[in-house]
Parts: C-alpha cells; sequence; structure tokens
C-alpha cells in the first residue's frame, strides 16, 4: 500500500528538521593506536612489550583522497559525536531520498 502525498511531505519535513538539528558533523572512523618507539632499553620492546599509547587515529576519505590526523585524548569524545552525527546525517538524507523519489513518482501519476 503506497502512502498518500501529505502524508509523504509531512514525512520529508519530519527528516529536515532532524537534519537541522545536528550538530557539528565529520566523515570517517578513530581507532586506537599503540606504538613501538626507537630507544634501546624502553619498555614497549620487553618481552612482553608495554607499547606506548594509546594514540586517537581519524582517518576519512573526502574527494576521493584518504587522510589521518592524530587526535587529543581531551577532544576523543567530540570526534566521536561528530563520527555519530555524520551517519545520521547519511542516513536521514537517504531516508529524504527515498520519500522524495516516492513522492515525485505519486505526483507523476
Amino acid at each position: 500500500m503506497s502512502k498518500n502525498i501529505s502524508t509523504l511531505e509531512r514525512q520529508i519535513i519530519r527528516v529536515k528538521a532532524e537534519l537541522m538539528e545536528l550538530g557539528e558533523i565529520r566523515p570517517g572512523s578513530l581507532s586506537e593506536q599503540y606504538n613501538v618507539c626507537g630507544k634501546r632499553n624502553c619498555s614497549c620492546k620487553a618481552k612482553p612489550p608495554q607499547k606506548h599509547g594509546p594514540y586517537y587515529l581519524l582517518s576519512y576519505n573526502r574527494g576521493g583522497k584518504s587522510s589521518s590526523k592524530f587526535i587529543k585524548k581531551e577532544n576523543v569524545s567530540d570526534v566521536q559525536s561528530q563520527i555519530k552525527n555524520y551517519k545520521k546525517m547519511r542516513t536521514l538524507i537517504d531516508k529524504w531520498i527515498d520519500l522524495s523519489t516516492e513522492l515525485t513518482n505519486l505526483r507523476l501519476e
């Protein structure tokens, strides 16, 4: 059963409102990194090793170019929120496209 035009229009308005509510956005993923240094007698070379870290690395693609950036520990929570907002934005845009396609198809009938 297809939806009617006014229902689709209301759903699109709700999607647009949700998009406007999003805070800062940022694409990518965040990972914890542990490293071994170059010092000869450092504990990072012990058995078992006690590597340095964690360091937080943001990896992302924009305009066909891969990039990465180290994130300070005190900024990790903000970056995680920005990534979450970005994913929600992508989901909402896909929903908007689906609803809009359905709406325009109904109008063409």
